[in-house]
């Protein structure tokens, strides 16, 4: 309750954008390859993005 307000992080904002991809990639996996893969790479840059943004902070 008291974390109702409380704003996200950039790391924690990338966090949730990757797994929002992910879930997509997944579901799209079932019907399109080529898009689910072309999400699963998205994905990844979202991971390097986090991983610099940690690296960066310590």
């Amino acid at each position: 309750m008291f974390g109702l307000f409380k704003k996200k992080t950039p790391i924690e904002k990338l966090q949730e954008e990757y797994k929002g991809l992910m879930e997509k990639a997944h579901k799209m996996s079932h019907s399109d390859r080529t898009a689910a893969d072309k999400l699963m790479a998205e994905a990844e840059e979202v991971a390097k993005k986090i991983d610099a943004l940690k690296k960066e902070l310590g």
